[in-house]
């Protein structure tokens, strides 16, 4: 479908509002599910939060990579504002549209630790460590329950990412060690590495280079834990409690800066203005900055204006190095593909734009507002029996389709 005015400043002001769902006057950014864990014995809410439309679209369902947000209760808001931000706001497409699933607490402790600690620690009461130790657990429910729940009632990519903070971070840490193959993509923040005398830490540093780290990501977010001082340094030459936090970390970012495994995708990053509890936030942008790296596709001013390039092919040909590299197919967005090919039609550079409409039908062809478009190119061509077509094509995948309206006048104008 044509916009109403064709968008001559399309590489100078693109904007695309992008609003999450409002009922009542309310807006929402997502549900609650509650499923049963006969692994934990207890009914466990999860929140989910899918992106805009997507479940309204029953001409052609779009699949999504998920992110799995441990302390889903303290960090669901911002994660699913910071995605569509970067996904969709401002016609951004930095990463794709992803599922959210906060995992809130129930017993955080006994949860997210992964063996059982002693109460001799500065930073571990008797009670904490009465509730410890139940991270195998809790790891067995994500890939036993928790998991299969969410691939059999949504729309899912095989692209799934683990985001934990604090003994979350740990969490994420002992997954990547412990059960790789469950998440593509892991991301620490400010992980908890000191507890039970470092004792994964020192599990990871002898393992060595374990063949489990290969085609996986890992971002590892440091915050500044010693009061003012901004050296990581100063931290690791004092050895009292006060920098044991940080120091551990510090000793994991060696490990895996040095970790001789082909392919690690690997970054870390040291937040000096940021303590334990605000790195989160800013260290999460990063982290997906990071993963989605090579994920934007970039059209210079200078290709979109080039008369002897095929941008169509040059981007139909990114889109296929990118599914590569996230190990799923994924598509040109349509809605993109779209408006340049409305953008070549306005410059009357009409088999440009027919390659775009066609570019769009075939890799979204139960898509009806693909071949109404396409009728539009052909129709602007004076190509009318093509044009007829694919407005019957549109009509076919969707009997409401604007295409009816125009295949009449079209029928009609002998």
């Amino acid at each position: 479908m044509a916009p109403r005015k064709y968008l001559y400043v399309f590489f100078i002001v693109c904007i695309h509002w992008s609003a999450f769902a409002q009922t009542n006057g309310a807006i929402n950014i997502g549900h609650v599910d509650t499923i049963y864990s006969s692994i934990l014995n207890e009914s466990r809410p999860i929140w989910i939060h899918v992106p805009e439309g997507s479940e309204s679209n029953i001409y052609e369902p779009t699949s999504y990579p998920v992110i799995y947000l441990l302390d889903g209760d303290a960090h669901f808001s911002s994660v699913v504002g910071m995605v569509d931000q970067l996904s969709s706001v401002n016609g951004n497409s930095i990463c794709p549209k992803m599922i959210v699933v906060g995992i809130p607490n129930t017993d955080r402790t006994r949860d997210l630790t992964p063996t059982k600690a002693s109460s001799d620690h500065p930073f571990v009461d008797s009670t904490m460590a009465a509730h410890s130790g139940g991270g195998e657990a809790f790891m067995d429910f994500m890939e036993k329950e928790l998991i299969p729940y969410i691939e059999s009632h949504y729309s899912t990519q095989p692209f799934r990412m683990l985001i934990g903070h604090s003994f979350g971070g740990l969490t994420a840490i002992n997954t990547l060690f412990e059960r790789p193959d469950l998440f593509k993509a892991y991301l620490a923040l400010d992980p908890s590495m000191w507890w039970d005398n470092q004792r994964l830490l020192h599990e990871i540093q002898q393992a060595g280079n374990k063949p489990g780290y290969q085609n996986r990501w890992l971002y590892l977010g440091i915050a500044n834990t010693m009061d003012h001082e901004k050296d990581t340094l100063v931290g690791l030459q004092d050895t009292t409690v006060a920098t044991e936090h940080i120091r551990n970390i510090i000793y994991l970012n060696r490990f895996y800066d040095h970790l001789q495994i082909s392919p690690f995708k690997y970054d870390s990053k040291f937040y000096p203005d940021d303590d334990h509890g605000s790195v989160p936030l800013i260290a999460t942008y990063d982290a997906l900055r990071f993963f989605f790296k090579s994920y934007p596709v970039t059209i210079s001013f200078e290709d979109f204006m080039n008369p002897d390039l095929d941008l169509a092919a040059k981007i139909q040909k990114h889109y296929e190095q990118v599914s590569v590299d996230f190990g799923y197919e994924i598509k040109p967005d349509e809605s993109l593909i779209n408006l340049i090919g409305y953008q070549f039609l306005g410059m009357k550079q009409l088999e440009k734009a027919e390659k775009f409409f066609l570019l769009n039908t075939v890799n979204h062809p139960k898509s009806f507002n693909a071949f109404d478009s396409l009728g539009e190119c052909y129709q602007e061509m004076g190509k009318k029996e093509k044009a007829i077509e694919s407005y019957q094509k549109s009509i076919e995948l969707n009997p409401d389709s604007y295409s009816k309206e125009k295949l009449e006048a079209l029928k009609s104008n002998k």
